[in-house]
């Protein structure tokens, strides 16, 4: 077969290449991990080739060499694959020319400006295999020496390749493009905004850094809310590493079903940030202050949520859960809130820490405030136990809910929003319960027991609750209404509450409803006063914030 000795070949059926019968042959060299895919006719032979249900007799023309191509055979892609995240892989390499999927067999070809660069492809990812939405996929030469598509058949595909192929040369792209504009935009800096969806779990610096970093060196990163929505800016030291990491992570989950990433590029080209703390951080400045009343990172504790953290894009993570909690890829929701209470520096990694989450809330209106009213807010986010005023500063309450992932849940969500006409400051606390006073001793009133209460949202394991949970917004989500309740009925009761009702509606079954305020503050005040209101025949309301509008 004129094959050299330092080679050995192996038959095996062929992986689907279109418009082919054939058999796929793959030489795999001794001194190279590199599989080069040729294809053969089905010819009489002496090698047996089985597939599935018969065999066939194979010979390899002596005429067949295993060559590079500049076209790139990529198989068990995801069914959901975008044409975005198959270009995302040739990226790196040069320029991308052509594109074909293959939805219904999981494949793809993807053609390469040059031979050089689809040789360095292969190269690449014979060392470090290649992911897409956390899978492993398989990447080899094709027997194509060029890709020859239809484009009335392969019209979004060609429009994303028209978008990467403006942005490749420095331009934009064509505004006649169709799907590419809101896929693609040119990287006009190395600086990406990231918008954090259904933020079930907290998300830290570290987390974003593990996950961004796997498509670049990570400089800077901010983070901050804004719109009642955690968002962060993201420092690249390359803005074609943030044109990757925007192609690859853009609508992708960080845990299982939640804590969606939104990417865009944002109008700055560099970030300056003054603080390394749990809010910001300059990975090339590390004897940056902590800032004043912002806790610092402590190094130990950065450099083992850096050894340790799985992210998005790594290995499965240790089953801390119960099984069905995180799926391979995902982060481990209690080692990132572990990492979030650590990376606050005042609680240590899980393992370690007390038996729950205590947080102080300050700046209370003390005139307004009261345990229950604390104990509703709060209880939004996690099943509060204990709740303290203190009694010599009464603007300050210690608040102590399950366990410190929905302490620091509660805490991203609600600090700094508004109540009673004060913005609150909530921070994680030293103390690790919430003592109850003495026997005997009268405390005013200060402090209160919620343990046995039956309103707590997520003591049932799988309740909807817990795909439900949205920072404060204007609009809330009432469920639990009686048959007979109007939608007048509604929008006078949370009226009385001190608000204005803009907008109301109804649900098709009526048993639930949305219904805007004003501002965000009297949607606040309107879930403390009418959470579990009694409405009659038994009907207690319920109320919660909602992502939607109305």
């Amino acid at each position: 077969m004129g094959v050299s000795a330092r080679r050995r070949i192996i038959y095996v059926p062929l992986l689907n290449e279109p418009n082919s019968n054939s058999a796929l042959v793959l030489f795999l060299s001794l001194t190279s991990d590199v599989a080069v895919g040729v294809k053969v006719r089905d010819l009489v032979g002496t090698g047996s080739v089985s597939n599935g249900s018969d065999s066939k007799k194979l010979r390899v023309e002596d005429r067949m060499e295993s060559v590079p191509s500049r076209v790139i055979h990529i198989r068990k892609l995801p069914n959901e694959v975008s044409e975005t995240e198959v270009i995302a892989l040739g990226l790196p390499f040069g320029k991308v020319t052509n594109i074909l999927m293959l939805r219904g067999k999981n494949q793809a070809f993807l053609e390469l400006g040059t031979e050089e660069a689809a040789v360095t492809m292969v190269n690449y990812y014979a060392a470090v295999t290649p992911q897409v939405r956390n899978v492993p996929v398989f990447i080899q030469y094709s027997n194509h020496k060029e890709l020859k598509t239809d484009s009335a058949l392969n019209q979004r595909a060609q429009a994303v390749l028209q978008a990467v192929s403006a942005v490749q040369d420095g331009g934009s792209p064509n505004s006649e493009s169709g799907p590419s504009e809101s896929v693609l935009a040119p990287p006009p800096s190395p600086v990406l905004r990231i918008i954090i969806d259904n933020m079930f779990y907290p998300v830290t610096l570290d987390v974003l850094q593990q996950i961004f970093s796997k498509f670049g060196t990570v400089m800077k990163i901010i983070t901050f809310t804004k719109n009642n929505q955690f968002q962060a800016l993201l420092q690249f030291s390359d803005p074609v590493n943030a044109q990757q990491a925007k192609l690859s992570l853009d609508g992708q989950n960080i845990y299982n079903s939640c804590c969606t990433l939104r990417i865009d590029f944002s109008k700055l080209v560099n970030l300056n940030v003054k603080y390394n703390n749990d809010k910001s951080r300059d990975y090339t400045r590390p004897e940056l202050p902590a800032g004043d009343g912002q806790p610092a990172v402590d190094p130990s504790v950065a450099a083992a949520l850096s050894k340790d953290s799985t992210s998005l894009l790594g290995k499965q993570p240790d089953k801390m859960n119960s099984p069905t909690c995180c799926p391979a890829g995902a982060i481990s929701p209690l080692s990132a809130a572990a990492a979030a209470a650590a990376a606050a520096g005042r609680v240590a990694l899980s393992g370690h820490s007390g038996s729950g989450g205590v947080l102080l809330v300050s700046n209370l209106n003390e005139e307004m405030v009261t345990p229950q009213s604390l104990f509703t807010l709060f209880g939004v986010y996690g099943d509060v136990q204990r709740v303290k005023i203190l009694y010599n500063k009464k603007d300050s309450a210690l608040i102590q809910l399950s366990d410190a992932n929905q302490a620091q849940l509660a805490m991203s969500h609600l600090n700094g929003q508004k109540m009673y006409g004060k913005i609150i400051r909530v921070t994680l606390s030293k103390h690790q319960t919430v003592q109850l006073p003495r026997e005997g001793l009268d405390d005013q009133g200060l402090t209160k027991d919620f343990t046995s209460s039956p309103l707590h949202r997520f003591k049932k394991p799988g309740s909807k609750n817990f795909q439900n949970i949205f920072p404060p917004s204007a609009t809330l989500h009432l469920s639990n209404i009686p048959e007979d309740v109007t939608e007048e009925d509604l929008k006078l009761l949370f009226s009385n509450s001190g608000g204005t009702v803009k907008a109301f509606k109804f649900f098709q079954d009526h048993k639930m409803a949305l219904l805007q305020m004003s501002t965000v503050e009297e949607a606040i005040q309107a879930l403390i006063d009418l959470h579990n209101y009694d409405m009659g025949g038994g009907h207690r309301l319920r109320v919660s914030f909602s992502k939607s509008t109305i």
